[in-house]
């Protein structure tokens, strides 16, 4: 363990802090090692950690499980590719139950996939197996977040696990390093109250600027302009309820000089929290749209299975929440978009049947517009139906479906892709070929209105 308690200075940004930090880890450059920035504070100073050391750069994605009760106490962790540690003596003495411990899971592991996503953009993570992970943040408070990363990068396979941080409290570091190899702090001050407090700029990071960074160090770039930006930057983005027969969660992201929105309608067995579908929305919303991830059954109704298929109701849902977004301020007006997953392209087809030219565009992943019948011929908006090239079943129908539709249409095959477009770089090249068509569909008509 090292750290300074003399001679106390302010780092500029989080690129000073994580270039001062470099010059105390030279002795990890090395082809066994990996540096993992924490989400998102993190990351800038992992990035010139990273570039100064030569190393490979990656995100390491872990969402605290606090207590229900006292959510600032943790009982554990999730991490990637379905880790979970647990705290036994704080789940003993809490009186925890499986039925809590499943019910925060499932809202932190909703959190933790949007992220994923997010800031992986399509690409998987780097295996840790018998690495050595260094885990850089902007500083080190409670060390809580610190400690359950270590544990995650174990259970992912490192053999060694190092943390690195400009600032921490001193007791934090004591705390750290039950779960670390090393904690390497360049300043710990006696009179800690928070990390912000030694940085003159600690402007917050965005989603944006986390995968601006990671796409650079993949690229071999050198440090990027501070606050240039991926994309709009997003000013909207939080859950909302859609009120109607019944109830309707979503999850609503508008960015700035927004052009259209896209309503999105997942398939069965999926949700709002639907990685794939999320990451297609986070493509969107670098191009501009706004977007509304819905989930079209309240989970009462879904757990009759007959309701999944019932595409009237779907689309019958579908154009009350186009109407919801007409009626609220920040997306009234604003062209409308359907994309549509599996059993949810059946829906946004009748849907854009029944609403005819209040939608402007249709795009189908991996869907099932055939459920959509006798009402294929009455679509009005350019449709796009987009299948992997491995997904033969469903390309068939796709074929036999874009064969009654009278409106613009076209069927994409992505090479190589599977039902789900599971495979590596297949997800991205249906996004993209979904944000051409919104584009040339959404934005054009919202500079030219009329």
């Amino acid at each position: 363990m090292s750290y300074n308690e003399t001679e106390m200075t302010l780092f500029s940004d989080r690129f000073d802090a994580g270039r001062q930090l470099a010059h105390q880890l030279e002795h990890f450059r090395d082809d066994d090692v990996v540096v993992l920035g924490l989400p998102r504070g993190g990351v800038p100073v992992a990035f010139e950690v990273a570039r100064e050391l030569n190393l490979p750069l990656d995100v390491i994605i872990v969402r605290k499980l606090g207590v229900p009760f006292q959510p600032e106490l943790a009982m554990g962790a999730i991490g990637e590719n379905g880790v979970r540690i647990l705290n036994d003596d704080v789940v003993r003495l809490a009186r925890i139950t499986t039925r809590d411990i499943a019910m925060v899971e499932r809202a932190e592991r909703a959190e933790l996939e949007r992220r994923v996503v997010r800031f992986r953009d399509g690409r998987p993570r780097i295996n840790l197996h018998g690495q050595t992970a260094v885990l850089v943040d902007d500083g080190i408070a409670t060390g809580s977040t610190a400690r359950a990363a270590c544990r995650v990068a174990r259970a992912l396979g490192a053999a060694r696990v190092v943390v690195a941080v400009p600032v921490a409290a001193p007791e934090s570091i004591k705390e750290v390093s039950l779960d670390a190899d090393e904690v390497v702090c360049l300043q710990s001050p006696p009179s800690f109250h928070a990390v912000g407090a030694w940085y003159r700029d600690f402007t917050q990071t965005g989603d944006a600027e986390v995968v601006r960074l990671l796409e650079a160090s993949r690229d071999g770039a050198g440090t990027p302009i501070a606050g240039a930006a991926v994309g709009a930057p997003i000013i909207f983005d939080d859950e909302v309820v859609i009120h109607g027969e019944v109830d309707l969660a979503g999850r609503l992201s508008i960015p700035a000089g927004v052009s259209g929105v896209v309503l999105f309608a997942h398939g069965s067995g999926s949700s709002r929290h639907s990685p794939r579908n999320r990451y297609v929305a986070s493509r969107l919303n670098d191009a501009g749209f706004a977007t509304l991830l819905l989930d079209l059954l309240t989970p009462r109704e879904e757990l009759d299975r007959s309701n999944v298929f019932d595409i009237d109701l779907l689309a019958r849902r579908l154009g009350a929440a186009a109407e919801w977004l007409e009626r609220r301020p920040d997306t009234a007006g604003l062209p409308v978009g359907l994309f549509g997953a599996s059993t949810g392209a059946g829906a946004a087809l009748v849907a854009a049947a029944e609403l005819g030219p209040n939608i402007f565009a249709v795009v189908s992943r991996g869907g099932r517009p055939d459920l959509a019948g006798d009402e294929l011929p009455r679509v009005q908006a350019p449709t796009l139906l987009i299948v992997g090239g491995d997904d033969p079943v469903v390309l068939d129908l796709n074929r036999q479906a874009l064969a009654r539709l009278t409106c613009e249409a076209r069927l994409s095959v992505v090479p190589g892709a599977t039902h789900l477009f599971e495979e590596p770089g297949t997800l991205a090249s249906a996004a993209e070929l979904a944000g051409d068509w919104f584009r040339d569909r959404l934005a054009s008509r919202a500079a030219s209105p009329g």
